[in-house]
């Protein structure tokens, strides 16, 4: 035989084996499942946006009850009163059941007017605020929430501080019939114009 034989030989394999092939692969796939995967987990589990409303509702869960505790006519403002028990799935139920009243046009069945004779409807402006403790839906305190967060203390100097009031807010729901793009908000928690918003806040449409 000669001395200067090729780097391929008859009857032997030319490259690695396939076995080794497929075992790489596996074990790249492996570490990007171990590696990659968990960390975009982390990721979403650390942000700040809160929990998607669909990972909070319960198409099972009992209608909660509610009682009208204060009608403010002049600010459009309603409040009312929620079993403290109620949970935040009843508390989307309830906003949601509202805002179909609104568009039924039945809303006036369950709730007093906020715009009486207004041409747009008895709920054309309305701000509807839920409350579990009967102390924070008083008149005094919903006029606190109504001016906003930079308000001047010195309005109402001895009302529940805002900071305070509005954590106490378990359900918003806002109707501006004037506003044809979006006439109805609603969410868990309370948002003042100004952007500021409770620890709870959670937009639900």
């Amino acid at each position: 035989m000669s001395d200067n034989q090729g780097p391929y030989q008859e009857g032997k394999r030319a490259g690695a084996h396939p076995l080794l092939v497929v075992f790489g692969i596996l074990i790249g796939l492996w570490l990007f499942v171990a590696l990659i995967v968990p960390s975009s987990k982390n990721k979403q589990a650390a942000g700040t946006e809160g929990p998607n409303v669909s990972a909070i509702e319960d198409p099972e869960a009992a209608p909660v009850m509610f009682k009208v505790q204060a009608t403010i006519v002049d600010m459009n403002t309603i409040s009312l009163v929620v079993p403290q028990q109620a949970t935040d799935s009843q508390i989307v139920a309830l906003l949601k059941r509202l805002k179909e009243a609104r568009l039924e046009g039945s809303l006036g069945t369950q709730l007093p007017a906020t715009t009486p004779g207004h041409k747009l409807g008895d709920h054309a402006i309305a701000d509807i605020l839920i409350f579990s403790e009967k102390q924070f839906a008083e008149a005094e305190t919903i006029r606190t929430l109504t001016r906003g967060a930079h308000a001047p203390g010195t309005f109402y100097p001895n009302a529940v501080p805002f900071e305070v009031a509005m954590e106490q807010v378990r359900g918003h729901y806002r109707i501006d019939l004037n506003d044809t793009s979006n006439p109805d908000n609603g969410s868990l928690g309370f948002a003042d114009e100004s952007g500021v918003h409770s620890k709870q806040y959670r937009r639900i449409f």
